[in-house]
């Protein structure tokens, strides 16, 4: 982070107060229930093909022919007047692996109205875009394991009152704790200074503009996101303990720099490593069809916040045709992060003498004290097209391609009331980062299709298959794969 991040980071964020007379979160069925799957697949090359892999929450191993096992039981039930709470645990064994057994979500879940608090691990999946056809959020997606927090949100749009069902909110607050310090250890082997057992803090606050009442077809949503890491305790005894009192912890909060206690990088720019994104999104709803355009600027500091970095983020267009079962859902996306407000960063030397705006050399994803970068068990916890740590040859830390200029394409539909597809396709343009940059651009395709079948008579039973496949030079060499899964899922009680 270059500058001071207080005056663009919406102090609104923090604001999840009760508003009176709002709506309700969707109510789900209150049940004990169960969920496990197997699955197994073999590929070619030295990955799993890159979108069987991605957008998984890390349970499928990045090496070649892997396989695994997922099992959970969740529970969830009302009490009182508009209260209601969630318990779930769920594990995962996979090989190859560290650990090949771990625990994938444990939480414990308490919410009242439109309200809830949530802690531990869980798979909270909070994007405005599609979760099974985008490329992924670029700020918090689906791709990496979910990170151990304490959550308070409101997870559903609710209506603000006197708005007259026009205006709708939703948002959350978290702060969460790397556990993968045992991973570390192996992965790198004391060759590099780290920082372990990282905070997190991540909030989100979106607005939408929609005629709840009525069949107004157009709707807006506007909003913004700030990830950042702090704290944490480095491998290098000479450096230690990162700052992590609560004052640092407002201090992250708001985007300001860091005491005395700080790195002198910290004390004159801003404390940890954040990232920002504000999110827009315009949508057509017609009677059989609906059209949905959205952009996600990435921010990395103040040049970004001021739009300096030109289009760098996710753009987008969902169609939907509900009607129209063999195609019912279309995602196009244009992902684009090479501006990075220029490739230095300028009067980093002498603000005094050099005043300005600086600015430039954003680098994405990175940071000179957490070298791992956005990334939890060496995935990154944002876009998967900038491609995670635990692809880097020679196992060296960091976002080593965070320049891309990406096309994808998601296409999902039945082909009968008991089969269903997916497919994915991204075209991928690398060119390294601007500190180390390529010598040739790396491209590549990377594509995979989906099928599910659902026997009528067999409930709960999900057979599916899939296969995937990575051209070009961006994953090393060419590599095809496929996948078949099994699942099964059901109740264990009712409640109501």
């Amino acid at each position: 982070m270059k500058e001071q991040l207080l005056k663009y980071i919406p102090s609104l964020l923090i604001c999840l107060s009760p508003l009176p007379a709002m709506a309700q979160e969707q109510i789900e069925e209150e049940a004990t229930s169960y969920r496990a799957e197997i699955a197994g697949s073999l590929s070619s090359g030295n990955y799993t093909p890159f979108w069987m892999a991605s957008n998984r929450y890390g349970v499928v191993p990045l090496e070649a022919n892997n396989a695994y096992l997922k099992a959970g039981v969740f529970h969830r039930q009302h009490f009182g007047k508009g209260f209601r709470w969630s318990v779930g645990l769920d594990l995962v064994a996979a090989v190859p692996r560290y650990k090949n057994v771990y625990i994938h979500q444990l939480y414990a879940e308490l919410g009242y109205k439109w309200i809830k608090l949530s802690i531990g691990s869980k798979e909270r999946y909070q994007s405005m875009v599609d979760p099974f056809l985008s490329s992924g959020d670029m700020i918090l997606s689906n791709n990496a394991r979910p990170i151990p927090e304490v959550n308070l949100s409101v997870p559903e749009y609710t209506t603000i009152p006197r708005t007259k069902g026009w205006l709708q909110v939703k948002g959350n607050f978290s702060v969460g704790k790397s556990i993968d310090t045992g991973y570390l250890d192996e992965f790198y082997s004391d060759r590099y200074t780290l920082i372990k057992d990282v905070l997190w803090h991540h909030k989100a606050l979106s607005f939408q503009i929609k005629d709840t009442e009525g069949g107004f077809p157009l709707s807006a949503t506007v909003g913004a996101q700030h990830i950042a890491q702090w704290g944490g305790t480095s491998t290098d005894p000479k450096i230690g303990e990162q700052p992590h009192s609560f004052v640092d912890f407002l201090r992250i909060v708001v985007g300001s720099r860091g005491g005395s206690n700080a790195s002198a990088s910290d004390q004159v720019n801003v404390l940890g490593s954040h990232h920002i994104s504000f999110d827009f999104s315009l949508a057509y709803a017609a009677s059989d069809w609906s059209v949905k355009g959205y952009y996600q600027h990435l921010c990395y500091d103040k040049s970004g916040t001021e739009f300096r970095n030109g289009t760098d983020g996710l753009w987008g267009i969902q169609l939907d045709f509900p009607k129209f079962q063999w195609m019912n859902r279309i995602v196009f996306e244009y992902i684009t992060t090479r501006n990075q407000s220029g490739p230095f960063h300028y009067i980093w030397f002498d603000r005094e003498n050099h005043p300005g705006r600086g600015g430039g050399g954003d680098n994405y994803y990175n940071n000179e004290e957490y070298v791992t970068g956005n990334s939890y068990f060496n995935r990154g916890v944002g876009s998967p097209l900038i491609l995670s740590p635990e692809y880097n040859e020679n196992r060296m830390p960091g976002f080593l391609n965070n320049r891309i200029r990406d096309w994808h394409l998601g296409v999902q539909g039945k082909l009968s009331p008991q089969v269903s597809y997916r497919m994915k396709l991204t075209v991928m343009n690398l060119w390294g980062t601007a500190t180390r940059p390529s010598l040739h651009k790396q491209k590549g395709v990377s594509l995979m299709a989906n099928i599910q079948y659902v026997h009528p008579k067999l409930k709960g039973w999900r057979f599916s298959g899939a296969i995937g496949a990575d051209t070009g030079d961006v994953f090393g060499k060419k590599s095809t794969g496929f996948e078949l899964k099994v699942a099964k899922s059901g109740i264990i009680s009712r409640y109501k």
